[in-house]
Order: structure tokens, then sequence, then C-alpha cells
């Protein structure tokens, strides 16, 4: 990996652990309220655990559903460099996806990614098909939502890893996790990585 991918995740890094340390700081935020500045990360383990497997397979197209302020966007783009891949990344606020934007091009990544702003759902169904590797770390409520956007549109040997799936409380959750193993074609683990992944792959 690049020095200036280490130097971007090590400022990515950094945030975390204020965020970690401090999380009362920090001003409330959401979906229709004021700006959310909380970082929302996967963390360094999920970091390279979405890197390791989304490397494995062939120029894939990689769908980041989540972009946030980008972290988890820098090890995906990583991988699409690495594996003469690309990557799509989606955001609803489009200052999020701005701040992302500039740590790829820190990063040196910028040119692997394409950023979009807006409604996930229907953003998905405006894609073509052939998407081979699928990151879901959005509103927990629409998580099923973007499946069945997403679904139909996995290229054969697809991955998907869906975080926060060990979080409590978590209907949507719970609904994800049934919904993406009654998927046809779909074989489906839950692992204990971060804040719990649900990796399936499509065959």
């Amino acid at each position: 990996m690049g020095s200036g991918i280490q130097d971007v995740l090590d400022i990515y890094h950094a945030m975390i652990e204020t965020e970690h340390n401090s999380p009362r700081e920090l001003p409330p935020g959401g979906r229709d309220g004021g700006q959310d500045q909380r970082l929302r990360a996967v963390g360094p383990e999920t970091g390279q655990f979405i890197n390791i497997l989304a490397r494995s397979l062939k120029a894939p197209t990689i769908l980041e559903l989540g972009t946030s302020f980008g972290y988890s966007g820098i090890w995906l783009a990583e991988a699409a460099r690495a594996s003469g891949g690309r990557l799509i990344t989606m955001e609803m606020h489009g200052y999020k996806s701005a701040y992302a934007r500039d740590m790829a091009v820190r990063a040196g990544l910028a040119e692997y990614v394409e950023f979009k702003v807006g409604d996930a759902v229907q953003m998905i169904g405006e894609l073509s098909s052939g998407i081979d590797f699928v990151l879901v770390d959005l509103w927990k409520d629409l998580y099923v939502p973007c499946l069945e956007a997403f679904y139909p549109k996995l290229n054969p040997g697809a991955m998907i890893v869906a975080d926060n799936m060990l979080r409590p409380g978590g209907d949507d959750l719970k609904r994800y996790g049934e919904a993406v193993r009654a998927k046809p074609g779909i074989s489906s683990v839950l692992l204990p990585v971060g804040s719990g992944l649900e990796v399936s792959r499509f065959d």
C-alpha cells in the first residue's frame, strides 16, 4: 500500500480514535437534521477485511452503499486499483461525499472511484448489471430495499458484505439477514469482525 494511502488512513484512524474517546462532544446529526460530523467508520479490522475480499476478484465493479466521510472507500478503492476494477460509492449527503472525494484525491485513488449523491435505492436502479462486490453500510432500514435493488444486478461469484450486523436492537438488521439468506444462489455467514459482518456470495 502506497505512502499516500497510508497517510490518509492514518488521518482517518486518528479521527476514529478521537470519536471513540469523546463521543459526547460530537453534535447530533442524521438524515434530516443538521450536518452529521460523526465518522461512523467501519474500523481498521473491517477495512482490511473488505480490502482482502475485494482484491480477490478480477477487475471487479465494487458498489459501496454509504460513503460517509470515505474511510471504507479508501480500502475499497485501493482494492479496485490493485485488481483492475472500479468503485461506485453512494451517499445521501453531498458534504460527506465531497470530503470523501478530497481524501481519495489525497490518497491518489480518485481515478478509481465514481462518487454518487442521492437516494441509494433509486441510484442502484439506474446502474447497469454486472456488480461484483457490495458493501452495505448505510441507514439500517435501507438494507433490505437496497438488497432488492442490487440483487438482480449481481454477477456470478459476487460478494456482499453488510456491516453492523451484531449491533443491539437491530430489527432491520435481522430482516436483512433473513432476506439475504432467502435469495436464490446466496450462501451467507455471520462473522464477528468489527461490529459484525454478514458475508454473502452469489453463485
